[in-house]
């Protein structure tokens, strides 16, 4: 009777082992049936859309169908989703599951915009990547990576520094070779990001033998990946990424089913009133090899070029700079036709504005670099001459105090030579301790009443006395700067500036880079004596061209002196009252 307990014991308990054993899910099951409360939406569904449906290429080279603001979401089963992505031409596997479903839902409902701006980008960048993993032999699945990784945005930067289309790691990125200094990151390049991406992929598939293990590793690294292995157990080889997806961290584990759900989606976006965005002109580009330090804004500058368009094809240049030399030198892209354009005026491009953008090789203490020692001596000749200047009283004892609203790239020099004042003059008006301005800071400047003040144009205020406010002054609010009265008589300043200028006629095919270059001045100061904003020239036109090594020049150099002496004496007397200050408390 005891042996018949125990053999029926026995039996119910392997029975119940074998019940258990016959319920555990298999792999094939966690595909489907797996569901996940956790699900990490990474940083790219963060992105400013806004601002990338805004953007210089989106406006210039798309043309973006509204639907997807006008029409929601379509309704769609489960079974139409499957059905489409089981006819996906793809390598790789595209399992349907709830957390599949959760990112898909995201995008076709919440992130509808970002679809668009994607779909928008995707017509630049997905050429691209498309030649890189076909050059690979890698499935061309991958292409929607970056989709995911960072919205086809170049210049995404993650929380953890991972940066570039393809977010890669610093660490990471200099194990694949990619540069990355202070100008230049190659993990922003499109082209040398996405070579370095796919070379990594492939090792991975390599390692795996698994394309979803790959993936879930492209995203954790392969050391996270290798733990979640182990602590499933059994062979390695028989596992996918669903066999060890709750082994994963949690943004891991939503890694793969975003991928497949970005797949989904920009295939399937017009099914989800998403509209296709259409190209508005093509996008035509070429490269040429830049052995020289070149600036943005002077390719700008002579080749029409908006600054925006070299940006957006060159995003490895983080300071707009291209620090090439004859022995590294840089790819540069630009559009097709504007490639011999850059052969043909390589000189001008690289001497425009070269005192600005150089870099000086050895520098003496005390030197000031390029045209700043103009604005230099400028105020310097200021400060010796405000003594000389006579002031400019009006009949009957009033004088007119025009507001200056200060503009970009407007200098205290540039403002006093305006409204033929000095410099000192509207430092002592306006209670300014330095020369330096601010752009839309107002200024009082002081002038006659008899200054035409017609010549302000629409935005002048009308004339009222203000006594009670300031003595018997008068207020104008100008935004633009008033024209010189040319019948009064010219003072000592404008005399001293007529002795620093010559005149130069406008010849064909002169431009001011080789006027500047020949009378042994700069651009910038060409620029500023003539009001000149532009860089186009007529034959014919005559030109104010300033001249060193006048009489201007040579007071401007003494006054500099004396005014840094005026400076350090003042500083001295200064921090001795502080100093007093200080023992009497």
């Amino acid at each position: 009777m005891k042996k018949l307990f125990i053999i029926t014991l026995c039996a119910l308990a392997a029975m119940s082992a074998t019940a258990r054993k016959e319920a555990k899910p298999n792999v094939l099951d966690v595909k489907t049936s797996i569901t996940d409360e956790a699900v990490i939406y990474p940083e790219s569904f963060e992105a400013d859309t806004q601002k990338i449906l805004e953007g210089w290429y989106m406006k210039n080279y798309t043309a973006t169908d509204r639907r997807y603001e006008e029409m929601g979401d379509r309704p769609t089963s489960d079974d139409t989703i499957i059905k489409r992505l089981r006819e996906l031409p793809t390598i790789i596997e595209m399992p349907f599951n709830q957390v599949v479903r959760q990112y898909i839902d995201r995008y076709t409902q919440k992130a509808r915009p970002q679809v668009a701006a994607t779909l928008g980008l995707g017509l630049y960048y997905m050429p691209v990547f498309e030649q890189v993993l076909e050059e690979r032999g890698l499935p061309l699945e991958l292409k929607y990576l970056p989709v995911i990784e960072s919205g086809l945005d170049p210049n995404a930067v993650s929380r953890h520094g991972a940066t570039g289309l393809w977010q890669i790691m610093l660490g990471t990125a200099k194990g694949l070779g990619l540069e990355v200094t202070s100008l230049v990151d190659e993990r922003r390049d499109p082209y040398a990001a996405s070579q370095a991406a796919a070379g990594y992929l492939k090792d991975l598939y390599d390692t795996y033998g698994d394309w979803s293990l790959a993936i879930a590793a492209y995203n954790c690294g392969p050391g996270t990946v290798n733990k979640a292995l182990r602590r499933a157990g059994g062979d390695p080889k028989s596992h996918d990424f669903w066999g060890i997806y709750y082994y994963l961290p949690a943004e891991t584990r939503g890694y793969v089913p975003m991928f497949i759900a970005a797949n989904y989606v920009m295939s399937h976006h017009a099914d989800h009133n998403i509209s296709a965005v259409l190209p508005v002109k093509p996008l035509v580009t070429d490269t040429i090899h830049i052995t020289d330090r070149v600036h943005f804004n002077q390719i700008s500058s002579v080749l029409n070029i908006p600054i925006e368009e070299l940006r957006i094809l060159n995003p490895q240049f983080r300071a707009d700079i291209i620090p090439g030399t004859p022995d590294t030198p840089y790819t540069l892209i630009l559009p097709s036709q504007q490639i011999h354009a850059y052969l043909m005026s390589e000189d001008e491009i690289k001497g425009f504005e070269s005192d600005k953008y150089q870099r000086r090789d050895v520098v003496e203490p005390g030197e000031v670099p390029g045209d700043a020692m103009l604005a230099v001596e400028d105020d310097a000749f200021d400060v010796q001459t405000q003594e000389d200047e006579v002031g400019m009283v009006a009949a009957g004892g009033k004088s007119s105090v025009i507001v200056h609203k200060v503009a970009a790239g407007e200098t205290l020099a540039s403002i006093a030579e305006k409204y033929d004042v000095t410099a000192a003059e509207i430092r002592k008006n306006n209670n300014l301790r330095r020369n330096a301005v601010r752009v839309g800071q107002q200024l009082k400047i002081t002038t006659t009443a008899t200054t035409d003040l017609a010549v302000l144009g629409t935005h002048r205020a009308p004339m009222t006395d203000t006594s009670s406010d300031n003595g018997d002054q008068d207020y104008v609010t100008a935004q633009r700067p008033a024209r010189r009265n040319t019948a009064t008589k010219s003072s000592p300043r404008q005399k001293q500036k007529q002795q620093q200028t010559t005149t130069h006629k406008v010849k064909s095919g002169e431009s001011l880079y080789v006027i500047a270059k020949k009378y042994g001045t700069t651009v910038e100061a060409l620029r500023n004596a003539n009001g000149v904003k532009g860089t186009s020239l007529q034959p014919g036109q005559t030109l104010k061209v300033p001249v060193k090594g006048t009489k201007y020049s040579k007071a401007s150099a003494k006054a500099k002196k004396g005014s840094a002496k005026s400076r350090k004496s003042k500083k001295s007397k200064g921090s001795k009252k502080k100093s007093s200050k200080k023992r009497r408390r």
